[in-house]
């Protein structure tokens, strides 16, 4: 905290780093700061090794930043940027080592995107649950053992060690934080004036099957896949896919495993869960008619993929994301 009693926050960049990355934090806690009332405000600088000035990986120069090597606590918040520099980051002892020092001097720690591995390389993600962009997290898995890597969540909180998934993410993970210190109230004003659709809780998926096309090489699977989406309460057991594509369905859940990373059944459930939770915020249908429209044979079944998937049932999934993006 700072001398006025705000709330200083500290964001690391570096050579090459992610301007969005950046950008959606610095942007989120200064319009915090001008629809305060009568919130604490934040004091927010972007750090950098050497106080140099941040050239981002698209190409565009932040200046007027401070030196990493003389910030000193106590901080309130530290993040820390991800971006192409990261890996030459997190290899560097010598900065690493300002980022652990200066995370015993904060309240709480988070990372956007493939900043994670700079808290992984400082050691303060092991044992924990975490999460960076998906495409990263493999790499991530690898490189350090002893974090639970997690792809699927938009961010984590696990003590007070947050970690978040890629790029606009950080947009999440800062309206969480200001959630976090002021209530859900300055959280959505924020929410309001960036224009954001809504506030997308933690938990959700950062693939969507509605995005996440399979390869066109496999035209059978590509046809399948609109499908499944286009009517989710038709029969879409793996016999009856199998041999609408002419195929034996050992066949083809080795084509969607491949394709799409699951066996067909999973992908089906996948695709009819994140239909339902569309459909429960866009719409005022009722929740058994969500569950008939999207192929789940009961509200029961339902409810099930629900808590299976957001941990939430559906009627509160629906009530938190209004009250998000009320």
């Amino acid at each position: 905290m700072g001398d006025r009693g705000d709330r200083v926050v500290a964001v690391v960049g570096f050579e090459s780093a992610e301007l969005l990355d950046i950008a959606c934090v610095t942007t989120g806690l200064a319009l915090a700061n001008a629809l305060a009332d009568p919130a604490p405000p934040y004091r927010v600088r972007v750090v950098a090794p050497g106080g140099a000035p941040v050239r981002c990986g698209t190409g565009l120069t932040l200046a007027g930043v401070g030196s990493l090597e003389r910030t000193k606590g106590p901080l309130d918040t530290l993040v820390v940027s991800g971006g192409l520099g990261v890996e030459r980051f997190a290899a560097d002892p010598r900065l690493v080592g300002h980022v652990r020092r200066l995370s015993r001097e904060s309240r709480r720690v988070a990372s956007v995107c493939t900043g994670a591995a700079v808290l992984a390389a400082a050691g303060l993600l092991d044992g924990r649950r975490a999460t960076t962009h998906w495409r990263f997290a493999p790499h991530l898995a690898r490189g350090y053992p002893d974090v639970r890597v997690d792809p699927a969540p938009l961010w984590i909180r696990d003590g007070n060690v947050y970690t978040s998934a890629g790029i606009t993410s950080a947009l999440d993970l800062t309206l969480a934080l200001i959630e976090e210190d002021h209530g859900p109230g300055p959280a959505r004003r924020v929410a309001r004036h960036l224009v954001v659709h809504m506030q997308r809780p933690g938990d959700q998926s950062q693939m969507s099957v509605h995005t996440a096309a399979p390869p066109p090489r496999e035209d059978a699977v590509r046809v399948l896949a609109a499908s499944i989406a286009a009517h989710p309460d038709a029969d879409l057991s793996t016999p009856a896919l199998a041999a609408r594509a002419g195929m034996t369905p050992r066949h083809l859940t080795r084509l969607f495993t491949r394709c799409l990373g699951e066996p067909p059944g999973r992908y089906v459930r996948r695709v009819r869960t994140e239909t339902a939770a569309h459909l429960l915020l866009t719409s005022a249908l009722p929740v058994a008619s969500v569950a008939a429209r999207c192929g789940f044979g009961t509200t029961e079944a339902l409810r099930k993929a629900f808590l299976d998937r957001y941990g939430v049932p559906p009627s509160r999934y629906r009530d938190e994301g209004r009250a998000s993006s009320g």
